[in-house]
């Protein structure tokens, strides 16, 4: 099972601190090895946090469903290095 499950592209993303939706059982040291490979970057550091949509009315049956729980990493690189898919110039 892959430790990244998609980018999130944020206003934070763009000032160089990019954020990943990652799985719920990743782990710090498993998240900074998973980008250093798949991006071929040098990570500083890495904060994680446990979020929970906004809950969503069903128009039909007029309930409330609760909101997907995820997990999101905010990593910062070394100095002068990118991420390609966060570039928006190209």
């Amino acid at each position: 099972m892959t430790t990244l499950v998609r980018p999130l592209i944020t206003e934070k993303s763009l000032s160089g601190k990019y954020a990943f939706e990652v799985a719920k059982f990743a782990t710090k040291p498993g998240i900074k090895k998973a980008v250093e490979s798949q991006f071929g970057v040098n990570v500083v550091k890495i904060r994680t946090i446990t979020l929970t949509e906004k809950p969503k009315k069903n128009p039909k049956t007029r309930r409330v469903q609760p909101g997907r729980k995820y997990k999101k990493a905010i990593v910062v690189l070394k100095k002068d290095q990118k991420i390609a898919i966060f570039d928006t110039t190209t």
